[in-house]
């Protein structure tokens, strides 16, 4: 038996290879499946089943095309309704894999199709779960996720308090957790940095694994604190439920070199957004007027997911060269499958062509500080609530604006006022200054290196009090 943990970082997502004499199951893959194929190729073995545990709202499963090329059935859980061929499983229900069996127990909550997958080594032992998004390490899934449905976050959250304990609190200790999420997913609040972990441990430090709990406290705690779903979650799930077309004609059509001329002519006529996926710093020195900044190196998808509000919006990339290829994967994986195509021969090519460019100022934070003191500048602060309210510069000139929801706050800030942009490291605030300047709000300033570098100065600092507290 061989178990294969496939995690992927941009995403905190785990997909899961599991082979046992010359048979394979695949569960959660991602949307580019040619490494699944390739791997059981390689193993001269043939994958069977592809289990998935809910209809996924951060990414776009390739259950769907990996069906296709390979012949396997795809398995969901008690409840789950396609518009394509699946196995709806029973709860309880078997499937041999080699030597090994899978079970299949019906775990709603997160979803009501949501299921976990006992895995059954040789011996009939069980040995491992794949929870989904029932259970991860340190934390649940969020119960605010249903798509079309009449039930309220709190039916669901009862839910799932009845799954965890009826169907994954029974299990022995020592069964490995392979979870579908790490820290950094939005699908919980509190999720570790670790991938696998084992049941026993995760019995005495998870808040929701409690053994004294009650339903009233589990529904109280599990919904406290919860962030807005971003917008893209229920169109992803709704994309894993209904179908999208095949990856590789997505990365056929947005693998595309242009010309600087044909490039500006697609941008004009298409109504293309020009996402440019450099880093922050390459970006503040030059990028093309318009264009918007989300750069690889960082929580790329999620925040195309955030901020970018149609799935079907036409997108023209300006990429580091060799990253083509993957920045329209990327995002594919979150359901931006309307790529037209990449600049060839990157910025450099733009300028030579004699076109124009744009730059943003950025500073550092010494020099931030003196300017500070000195002048009744304004200034946002970018970062998630949680940041801001934990520690963050003191004065009614400061504003937090956070980055999650600038497209609905820009009637908040004045288009004839220069506003200093920090976030915790600097790639925050280079999106959101991207943005606010494409939406004609021209006198920016980035600070370079964030809240990060600005804790090292004598700038006063406060931290957020809830009213409720204050005597």
């Amino acid at each position: 038996m061989k178990i294969e943990q496939i995690y992927t970082g941009c995403l905190a997502q785990g997909a899961y290879y599991i082979e046992s004499n010359g048979e394979v199951a695949i569960i959660d893959p991602l949307r580019e499946t040619q490494q699944y194929v390739d791997k059981a190729n390689k193993e001269n073995a043939k994958i069977k089943y592809i289990f998935e545990t809910h209809f996924h709202a951060d990414f776009v499963s390739g259950h769907i095309d990996l069906a296709k090329k390979t012949g396997a059935k795809i398995i969901f859980g008690p409840g789950a309704k396609t518009s394509y061929d699946i196995h709806e499983a029973k709860d309880n229900e078997a499937f041999k894999v080699g030597n090994i069996t899978i079970k299949v127990l019906h775990t709603p909550g997160h979803t009501l199709e949501s299921s976990t997958y006992l895995l059954l080594d040789e011996n009939g032992k069980e040995h491992a779960i794949f929870s989904g998004d029932t259970l991860f390490l340190g934390d649940v899934g969020r119960p605010d996720l249903a798509i079309k449905s009449d039930l309220t976050k709190e039916d669901l959250a009862s839910m799932l308090y009845d799954s965890l304990r009826n169907k994954i609190m029974p299990l022995p200790d020592d069964v490995i957790v392979y979870p579908a999420h790490g820290a950094g997913s939005a699908c919980g609040k509190n999720l570790s940095k670790e991938t696998v972990g084992v049941l026993g441990e995760q019995k005495k430090t998870n808040y929701a694994l409690r053994a004294d709990m009650t339903r009233e406290e589990f529904v109280k705690e599990v919904l406290t604190g919860i962030a807005p779903p971003p917008q893209y979650f229920a169109k992803n799930a709704m994309m894993n439920k209904s179908g999208y077309d095949a990856f590789e004609t997505i990365l056929k059509k947005g693998d595309t070199p242009l010309n600087p001329e044909e490039f500006e002519n697609i941008a004009n006529n298409e109504d293309a957004l020009v996402l440019d996926v450099r880093s922050e710093k390459e970006f503040v020195k030059a990028h093309i007027p318009n264009s918007i900044f989300i750069g690889l190196n960082g929580s790329f998808a999620p925040w195309v997911g955030a901020l970018i509000t149609d799935l079907k919006q036409p997108i023209l990339l300006v990429t580091p060269k060799g990253k083509e290829k993957e920045t329209v994967t990327r995002l594919s994986r979150v359901g931006y499958d309307n790529t037209l195509g990449y600049l060839e021969g990157g910025l450099q090519a733009w300028e030579k062509a004699g076109k124009d460019i744009e730059t943003i100022e950025s500073i550092d934070a010494e020099t931030f500080s003196g300017i500070f003191k000195s002048q009744n500048i304004k200034v946002l602060d970018v970062r998630k609530d949680g940041e801001y309210q934990s520690e963050h510069l003191e004065g009614d000139n400061v504003k937090h604006f956070a980055l999650d929801y600038i497209n609905d706050n820009m009637n908040a800030i004045n288009k004839n006022e220069t506003y200093y942009v920090h976030c915790a490291g600097g790639y925050r605030s280079v999106i959101a200054a991207s943005i606010l300047k494409a939406r004609g709000f021209n006198n920016l300033v980035d600070l370079a290196g964030g809240f990060a570098d600005l804790k090292k100065t004598d700038l006063p600092k406060t931290n957020y009090v809830c009213p409720s507290t204050l005597n």
